[in-house]
């Protein structure tokens, strides 16, 4: 097992010992299980997905979808430091596809780069958000 915690603005998500954890890096999707070497890096807007114990079937494990951040992994210790999180069970999809839409009208409306850019991470925060949210759905049935 390994001791993972999910940190947000607002106080930790999840504190918990699971078997595995997926983290989105710059460089793809990382799977970390115990003893995993020493690891700092970045994590990127995606989702973060969390198997509790090893005979958890792939339909019953909780994913976060989650903004930019840092992965600290050291003896059988995973902390991943974001701004904001959601699980999976808190994201509505009607909710997460109507704020998809009006930011990719923010996007549409951009005028300078920076605009663009805030814009653009709005409508990949809010892919993100809908896509655990259909994963969840998805895996009711």
């Amino acid at each position: 097992m390994i001791h993972f915690e999910l940190v947000t603005l607002t106080g930790v998500k999840l504190r918990d010992d699971v078997f595995e954890v997926k983290l989105p890096t710059p460089q793809g999707l990382i799977a970390v299980y115990e003893n995993h070497a020493p690891l700092v890096s970045t994590a990127v807007t995606g989702i973060i997905t969390v198997r509790k114990k090893d005979n958890t079937p792939d339909d019953l494990q909780d994913n976060y979808a989650i903004d930019s951040g840092v992965i600290e992994i050291a003896d059988n210790t995973v902390r991943v430091l974001v701004d904001e999180a959601d699980k999976d069970t808190e994201v509505s999809a009607k909710e997460a596809e109507d704020a998809l839409k009006r930011a990719k009208q923010l996007r549409a409306d951009a005028k300078d780069q920076v605009s663009l850019d805030k814009a653009q991470a709005i409508v990949d925060r809010q892919a993100t958000r809908l896509k655990i949210a259909e994963l969840k759905r998805r895996n009711r049935r």
